[in-house]
């Protein structure tokens, strides 16, 4: 730990080429034992472009709810200091955003860091001639000034912190693919606008005392374009390289035990879904590394090894970014020719395990006399080896074939549906005529499943179903979103109701699956009987009756089997409320 804060203040003595003593951070001026409040990031903001008006441009791009701004630091010595220089250059963008949990605050401060050294050429010396840095020091800014000495109970310094959600209580870390927060809505408007390269999404773990300090995961690595995936690959390998060298440990899957609280349990990674940076920005071609530091490890030695992690970073995008970058486009040509091709919507981790060494310390499981359950108690002074499983195939699951033409989305769903396609910057058409009946696949669910609570303020629904040829009618006004677009899989994924963070996933359409009329019963036994003058229906009612125990003892369940079939019977129920097409609008 001395070694480390030493490390940490010979780093920051480091002469600056201006002088500047205010571009220090409160980190470094208390030895790296506290964080400042946000005022000192608008302070630094301002004061690094002042410092080095030719290389920083500090600019707003969103307010929260309390009112604060969401400050970024363009940073480069390219000459392109917005998105349209950028995007004229073909000067690569790497986004490194701090904060997002705003306890989890490594990155904020090694971020700040970071910037100086590069800047004043001492570390990653030349990096900023080839690319653009794009520092957002705390994506959840009024969760950043929720500041206590215990906001993070199971973490090592800094004395006092944010707090891990938004002032509305959202975690942004959740809501990537349905926006909900104004936080993320700012984001994203950011991403489209600025269109980066890699995005960096630092935070520090939760979980158990062992001896590795860091993970690193990459996307495209277990889905995406599988170009992209080779390179997202390197650029995972090329980074741990970089940290093993700085003495680091670092591991290829989130450190977190497969069975909560028992290290025999071992490890499993996965495929996150697009809820999560990870999952989301494969999604756009683009890549995504989660950087989570070890939160029983020191401030300063998590500072530190953030701190290298970015400089990797910006040594890799000097070197690599230029290529990286045309497989990039080379993707978004062949995500737009997706038409009738298969897509994962989903991946599972396979059984397939391998024994590894993992460097943990000594521990106890005892019955607890005060929870009654197990309770773990690890000596970090004796270094222990665990041989311990770890699963790390990770497959395609569930697969979907994307439509050759799009998805129609009524205009009644419309203002539903086109503020979210314009937030992730997809492209759609208003349809500005009716087409009348159009030859489409609709999606009836056959079982519906909400979530028993609310997930992050949304009523969760689960659909089973499939599609089937139809015919429906299409008013002037509805919506129709190509699959032939760049972000055509991340289309899919909004778009597709099975999938895991789909729209209709997080219950923007749980109206649609709610029965609204009803025929009474003694009605319903009238109709019944008439019904059963057709022998079809009769014999169809006799089969079910004789094979579906659940259905004969349910006298709801019979008479909805004639419900069914009568007129007035709704034909919208569990419709979902998005159609695919073959054709183009």
């Amino acid at each position: 730990m001395i070694r480390t804060v030493l490390s940490l203040a010979l780093l920051s003595a480091l002469p600056l080429a201006h002088a500047a003593p205010d571009l220090s951070t409160v980190a470094e001026r208390s030895g790296f034992r506290n964080t400042g409040r946000y005022d000192e990031v608008i302070k630094l903001c301002a004061a690094f472009q002042k410092a080095y008006p030719k290389a920083v441009r500090c600019f707003e791009f969103g307010r929260t709810p309390e009112g604060r701004p969401m400050l970024a630091l363009a940073v480069s010595k390219s000459g392109a200091l917005t998105a349209a220089q950028a995007k004229k250059k073909n000067v690569p963008v790497l986004m490194v955003q701090g904060g997002i949990h705003a306890g989890e605050i490594d990155g904020k401060d090694a971020g700040f860091l970071a910037l100086r050294h590069a800047l004043d050429g001492k570390a990653a010396s030349g990096t900023l001639d080839k690319q653009v840095l794009l520092f957002v020091p705390v994506f959840n800014v009024d969760g950043h000034e929720r500041f206590g000495k215990w906001n993070r109970p199971n973490q090592r310094g800094p004395v006092e912190m944010g707090w891990r959600v938004t002032a509305q209580n959202y975690n942004l870390n959740r809501d990537y693919v349905k926006a909900d927060a104004p936080e993320m809505q700012a984001m994203l408007a950011l991403v489209n606008t600025w269109d980066p390269l890699a995005y960096i999404d630092l935070h520090v773990t939760n979980g158990a005392k062992f001896q590795p300090d860091v993970s690193i995961q990459v996307e495209p690595v277990h889905g995406g374009d599988e170009a992209l995936k080779v390179a997202g690959t390197a650029l995972r390998e090329n980074v741990m390289a970089d940290l093993r060298k700085q003495g680091s440990d670092p591991k290829h899957f989130y450190i977190s035990f497969a069975k909560t609280d028992d290290p025999t349990s071992g490890f499993v990674d996965e495929m996150s879904t697009p809820r999560f940076s990870t999952g989301y920005f494969q999604l756009r071609n683009r890549f995504a590394m989660l950087v989570e530091t070890h939160s029983w490890k020191d401030y300063p030695t998590r500072v530190k090894i953030t701190y290298n992690t970015i400089v990797s970073l910006m040594d890799q995008v000097a070197q690599h970014g230029a290529a990286w970058r045309k497989l990039a486009l080379a993707a978004d040509g062949r995500s737009a020719a997706m038409a009738g091709r298969e897509f994962p919507l989903s991946y599972r981790t396979t059984e397939k395990t391998q024994t590894i060494d993992f460097a943990g310390y000594e521990y106890t499981r005892t019955q607890s006399d005060v929870s009654g359950g197990v309770w773990t108690k690890y000596d970090e002074t004796k270094p222990q080896l665990w041989r311990v499983p770890l699963r790390d195939e990770v497959v395609p699951d569930r697969l979907v074939t994307a439509p050759t033409g799009g998805y129609l989305v009524p205009a009644a769903q419309a203002p539903l549906v086109a503020p979210k396609l314009r937030q992730h910057g997809v492209t759609f058409k208003v349809l500005g005529a009716a087409p009348g009946k159009v030859d489409v696949e609709a999606f009836r669910a056959d079982a519906t499943k909400l979530s028993p609570q609310s997930v992050e303020g949304r009523q969760a629904m689960a659909l089973e179903g499939s599609w089937q040829a139809e015919a429906r009618e299409v008013g002037q006004g509805a919506l129709f979103v190509p699959i032939a677009q760049p972000k055509a899989r991340l289309v899919m994924t909004m778009l597709e109701p099975q999938g895991a963070d789909s729209l209709a996933a997080w219950g923007l359409f749980n109206v649609s699956f709610e029965r609204k009329e009803y025929m009474e019963e003694y009605v319903a036994e009238e109709v019944a009987r008439e019904q059963l003058q057709d022998p079809q229906v009769a014999a169809a009612f006799r089969a079910k009756l004789e094979n579906d125990p659940a259905f004969a003892k349910s006298p709801r369940a019979r008479l909805e089997f004639f419900a069914r079939r009568h007129a007035s019977w709704d034909e919208r129920y569990n419709l979902y409320p998005v159609y695919r097409t073959a054709r183009v609008f």
